[in-house]
């Protein structure tokens, strides 16, 4: 079977293909988790086929990503997406986790 690539996964097409929000390429790769809060407030708050609120959007995609990325997603990449939900809590003045 030489010449075929490998099958994507579902979670890959969904983060590239989602129907509720148009995320700007690798957002989720970005090292400022203040840069990729902004980038899905921006996204959510744009679409117009979302079907909850901007905050629950971007929280859920953001979510999503982490989730699925698993053990496959560095420590310190899941840091800074971790803190990024932090800074997505604060742009949308929801208050944080205790």
């Amino acid at each position: 079977m030489a010449g075929r690539s490998a099958p994507r996964k579902w979670s890959q097409d969904v983060t590239e293909h989602n129907d509720a929000l148009d995320l700007k390429r690798d957002v989720f790769t970005l090292s400022d988790p203040r840069k990729i809060a902004l980038s899905l407030k921006q996204s959510a708050e744009a679409s117009h086929r979302r079907k909850s609120s901007p905050f629950r959007s971007a929280m859920s995609m953001l979510t999503f990503y982490i989730n699925r990325a698993g053990r496959g997603l560095d420590d310190s990449q899941r840091e800074v997406l971790e803190r990024a939900k932090d800074e997505l809590r604060a742009l949308f003045d929801r208050a944080p986790k205790a």
